[in-house]
């Protein structure tokens, strides 16, 4: 099923999502999008329902056929400071200011959104699976945090990242048993889910 283009119809809209709020490890990464008002991509879609090669092919279109798109990133030690949530909204905002076309209004996906400026904005719940602008902003996010986790498994590739990208699969919660902690853990998070211990990387 074809995605709507626009929720805003008279406006320059902006598209927003967040990749990363569910992991134990590494930064939170939001992207920004804004697509031509007659914009039609059939294949654009949630990130989490197309494979890793269709998500880096669409990508390049988007960063391609954008009219403006930008990332925002907010670190594990920030994420401990102001917590998740705050912490995907601040991404968000990073993006938001990052764009080189100032939007005249902000769809984002899910049911809460921190005011940005004066703008206009509307949550929808599941809106990387119903607006253009937002499935390409899933898809921008997912893919460079995807990049930026790889990069890190390099570094500490007792964790699994390379596959679960910092999320809590029982391969992770072994490495953190078994090494302790990196310094890209969020360590306001349980790490070991049931088992509450304080880990300190090398210890």
């Amino acid at each position: 099923m074809a995605l709507e283009p626009h929720y805003y119809k008279n406006l320059i809209e902006a598209g927003c999502d967040e990749a990363g709020r569910g992991c134990l490890a590494g930064s939170v990464y939001a992207a920004a999008v804004i697509l031509p008002a007659d914009y039609n991509n059939p294949f654009l879609n949630d990130s989490k329902q197309l494979s890793a090669a269709k998500r880096n092919q669409l990508r390049e279109q988007i960063q391609r056929d954008a009219v403006a798109w930008a990332i925002g990133i907010v670190t594990p030690e920030e994420i401990d400071e102001i917590n998740i949530l705050k912490a995907s909204f601040l991404a968000m905002h990073r993006a938001l200011d990052q764009l080189s076309v100032r939007p005249e209004a902000i769809i984002v996906d899910g049911n809460r959104f921190v005011p940005y400026h004066d703008l206009p904005y509307t949550t929808i719940i599941k809106g990387d699976g119903k607006y253009q602008s937002i499935a390409a902003a899933s898809i921008l996010a997912k893919t460079y945090r995807d990049d930026y986790m790889d990069e890190l498994a390099e570094q500490y590739p007792m964790y699994g990242w390379k596959k679960n990208k910092g999320y809590p699969t029982k391969e992770h919660r072994e490495g953190i048993k078994n090494f302790g902690i990196s310094p890209f853990h969020r360590k306001s998070y349980n790490l070991l889910g049931s088992q509450e211990l304080s880990l300190e990387f090398g210890e």
